[in-house]
């Protein structure tokens, strides 16, 4: 639980909010006052995506492409954990492009699925395509389940991190990820 607190303490939760409804407001300039009042936080969640992956990209690059593809976008983060599921997906789409790219650079564009683990750190780049594709239909059926996976897969984050984030309970937490690992590992083949 020590390492849920020092998550909330890196960036005050309220200072976050206060950018976060700036953002929603007209200001154009708040998403990347948010972007840089984050970038610490942001950096760490870029080198913990790349952590143990093939993928020919850096943790700075990783995460200007990330905000390249954000600040086009018109999006709302009504808390932090949305902000950084938001930001962990469009860092896994870099991530997914570049391994496609290298994939098809290196291989002929074939590809193959092996084992799929709990953490985005210990997943071969070829396996975070597929997974990408499974997790954007869950996202389709259920929002909430595919931020989770995000939270927990691409961030890093801890049950009880999550549940803090959420307000909820563990336990609702490690139900739900029971559930979303059992929709990929069915729309995977596993």
């Amino acid at each position: 639980m020590a390492r849920a607190d020092n998550v909330r303490a890196l960036i005050p939760a309220a200072e976050i909010g206060d950018k976060i409804d700036e953002a929603d407001g007209l200001d154009a300039r708040c998403p990347s006052e948010l972007f840089d009042l984050l970038y610490r936080d942001l950096h760490r969640l870029a080198q913990r995506q790349l952590r143990g992956t093939r993928v020919p990209i850096g943790v700075t690059t990783l995460l200007h492409e990330a905000y390249l593809g954000l600040s086009g976008r018109v999006a709302r983060f009504p808390d932090r954990s949305r902000f950084f599921a938001y930001a962990s997906r469009a860092m896994r789409g870099v991530i997914v492009d570049h391994a496609r790219a290298h994939r098809a650079l290196k291989r002929g564009g074939e590809f193959h699925l092996t084992g799929w683990d709990t953490r985005a750190e210990q997943c071969p780049a070829e396996d975070l395509s597929g997974i990408g594709d499974a997790l954007d239909a869950l996202g389709a059926i259920d929002p909430k389940l595919a931020e989770l996976v995000d939270l927990r897969f691409f961030c890093g984050f801890t049950a009880s991190e999550i549940a803090a984030m959420r307000g909820c309970s563990e336990r609702t937490v490690e139900r739900d990820w029971a559930k979303a690992r059992l929709y990929l590992h069915r729309s995977l083949g596993r």
